[in-house]
């Protein structure tokens, strides 16, 4: 049996993990599982991938290691257990790493219980409160043998949510570092955006959905354009309030001041040229966001949730403000941008707090540590 291999002490053979990840787009924790995906076979382990039909991971991960690419309809699916099952039941692994919440959580995890799945290990990105019903005891308890957070805030919320510290871990999520190298190109992002030479450009990465907090900086706005009347804030991202989000913009007569840029897959090039990068987010897991701006050298503000105070520390790495305050992030914005040369020096801080704590090794190598021993308490 091919998925046997630790188990039967082989441990040449190296480890055979399915990783399921049902998002469509290559943001987040798809990229997370992408690049633990491909660490773990360059490591000499088999690594493969159970995705969406067509989804960005799907393109990404295809490069460099096997895929079942599968029908997906939606996330209340339960025609995706059996899906799942068959590709289970083909590759025989040792480990199913379940990466997200929309179906794989839950289907996954029933389709590997159903196959006999050595280990299941899920991975949790977000630090939602989580009630201590039944549903959540069978996804976290039953259905899964490890519960791995990636950041000390949503390992915190399972625990109060009465999940055993015996089923959880905590391993951050990792940034590729040379990705984030490119230097600031700043003519190139004149002419992609439409950004003038003279004017300070904010950034906001992060999906159009109410819990990213766009709304906020948007009312914060109006004074920090009285202050400085040459700032345009871009939010690159997409999402369903992004109707709302233009609406208000219209209330707010901000014009031309904000620009909706969108989905784009070249950030690494477009990170360095931005001058201040705000997160105001209600509710966050990590941010890899936020890694990505620290390693491009972006001075930082962002919400004090979640697994973000991991990255920004006050004072240190960024600014860090109370969430849904508009006018805190007013008098942060005022702050970093009428002190360039403090905001250069808590994003060079940054920078160096990130490529210390957060690297892909780090990563790959937490996960590749729960699984050796998952495997290995069942010898």
């Amino acid at each position: 049996m091919r998925g046997a291999s630790c188990i039967r002490g082989e441990e040449s053979a190296g480890l055979n993990t399915l990783h399921i990840e049902t998002g469509r787009h290559l943001y987040g924790g798809a990229y997370q599982a992408a690049h633990l995906i491909r660490g773990l076979n360059a490591r000499g382990h088999r690594a493969t991938l159970l995705c969406p039909t067509g989804s960005g991971i799907q393109r990404e991960v295809e490069q460099y290691a096997p895929v079942h690419p599968v029908p997906f309809n939606c996330e209340c699916d339960p025609t995706f257990i059996l899906r799942a099952a068959r590709v289970i039941r083909e590759e025989r692994p040792d480990v199913v790493h379940l990466h997200s919440r929309r179906g794989s959580d839950i289907f996954g995890g029933l389709a590997a219980r159903m196959c006999h799945v050595p280990a299941v290990v899920l991975s949790r990105r977000v630090d939602d409160p989580v009630t201590d019903n039944l549903w959540n005891r069978v996804r976290f308890r039953k259905l899964c043998d490890r519960v791995v957070a990636i950041s000390d805030g949503i390992y915190s919320v399972l625990i109060q949510a009465g999940v055993p510290k015996d089923r959880l871990s905590m391993v951050h999520s990792g940034i590729d570092m040379s990705q984030y190298s490119e230097q600031r190109d700043r003519a190139w992002f004149e002419s992609a955006l439409g950004i003038a030479q003279s004017e300070i450009a904010i950034g906001v990465v992060a999906q159009l959905i109410d819990r990213k907090g766009h709304a906020f900086l948007m009312r914060a706005m109006p004074e920090i354009l009285r202050r400085f009347p040459n700032c345009r804030v871009l939010f690159f991202g997409k999402g369903p309030a992004e109707g709302d989000l233009r609406k208000l913009a219209d209330d707010l007569e901000l014009g031309d001041k904000l620009i909706f840029a969108g989905f784009r897959e070249d950030m690494p090039r477009v990170y360095p040229n931005l001058d201040l990068l705000v997160h105001p987010a209600l509710t966050e897991g990590l941010g890899v966001s936020l890694l990505q701006a620290a390693t491009s050298g972006v001075p930082i503000i962002a919400a004090k949730v979640g697994g973000i105070p991991e990255i920004v520390i006050d004072g240190q790495t960024g600014w860090l403000i109370p969430p849904s305050d508009t006018q805190a992030i007013e008098t942060a914005v005022l702050s970093a941008l009428g002190d360039p040369e403090e905001a250069k020096a808590r994003a060079q801080n940054a920078r160096a707090h990130v490529q210390a704590n957060f690297s892909i090794d780090q990563m790959v190598e937490g996960n590749l540590r729960i699984y050796q021993e998952l495997l290995g308490a069942r010898k």
